[in-house]
């Protein structure tokens, strides 16, 4: 891997160094694609600083015995000692780690997350325990449904419906960011201002269609750039994604529903007990 030399003598990769002119034809890559760019174009630096934070919030490393040192990470990581150096730096500017002379860095203590605790559950949970989150409507748009989502709401590919773009914040921290797809009369039954204000299952369930229930499939997505300014993380930060169809009383789609948490603020909680009826699985939620 060609490399420059700094004053010191040591090699930078050529990974670390910043700044890049976005081709014009980018822009008009799918979302998924430019994602898998931007994070290949990120330095090296920043992707060692990632994974090295993430560590730390899941309790890898901790605060009695100090973290490995420069010679250890970087050979773990394959990168240059001044990669791990300048990663190091970045978390000890925001307070996350400790460096102290002869003894190595350390992680600092940390209290609960700025929300108090980790949520748990489903936003609808949530606000039937009494926890006030506050909701910011980004976009509300009518577009023609793309095939996923007219598939799973049941309609005819290119039907005209409701896309809301919505973070949601507790105590002014932002932990969730909402991509909803509705059907366009019930899109039409309320005002962003009444988005903004009122539990979406409620204005849906103003129109007639009770909700009775849902599916939902729970997995891991990298923050995009639009996503990651929102919720005031790093660019290709792991979020915990939540896609989930809400369907009414008659078995007909209602809602699809686009979920991106925060995981240092935002638990998602499922119950099991055991399933007497084997020939349905062990567990049973």
């Amino acid at each position: 891997m060609r490399g420059d030399r700094t004053a010191g003598g040591e090699t930078v990769e050529a990974g670390d160094v910043a700044g890049h002119a976005e081709p014009a034809e980018r822009r008009d890559m799918p979302s998924a694609r430019r994602l898998g760019e931007e994070l290949a174009a990120m330095p090296k630096h920043h992707r060692v600083y990632l994974v090295l934070r993430q560590e730390i919030l899941d309790g890898r490393h901790g605060s009695v015995a100090p973290m490995p040192g420069e010679v250890a990470l970087a050979k773990e990581f394959g990168v240059s000692r001044i990669t791990i150096r300048t990663a190091m730096d970045r978390l000890t500017q925001e307070g996350i780690v400790e460096r102290m002379r002869g003894r190595g860095t350390f992680v600092r203590e940390r209290g609960d997350s700025p929300i108090g605790a980790s949520l748990s559950g489903n936003l609808e949970n949530l606000m039937a325990l009494g926890l006030r989150t506050d909701v910011r409507v980004v976009d509300v748009d009518y577009l023609p449904a793309p095939p996923a989502v007219a598939a799973e709401m049941d309609l005819a590919e290119g039907t005209t419906m409701q896309r809301a773009v919505r973070v949601r914040s507790l105590s002014g921290v932002p932990f969730s960011h909402l991509t909803t797809w509705l059907p366009e009369e019930i899109g039409r039954s309320f005002t962003p201002e009444e988005l903004g204000r009122e539990p979406l299952l409620k204005l849906i369930e103003r129109t007639g269609r009770k909700v009775a229930s849902a599916r939902q499939i729970v997995t891991a997505m990298l923050a995009a750039p639009d996503v990651a300014r929102h919720l005031k993380v790093e660019i290709g930060e792991a979020l915990l994604s939540v896609r989930r169809t809400v369907l009414d009383g008659d078995g007909r789609p209602v809602e699809r529903i686009f979920g991106l948490y925060r995981p240092d603020l935002y638990e998602h909680e499922t119950r099991f007990s055991r399933n007497p009826d084997r020939s349905g699985g062990i567990w049973k939620a």
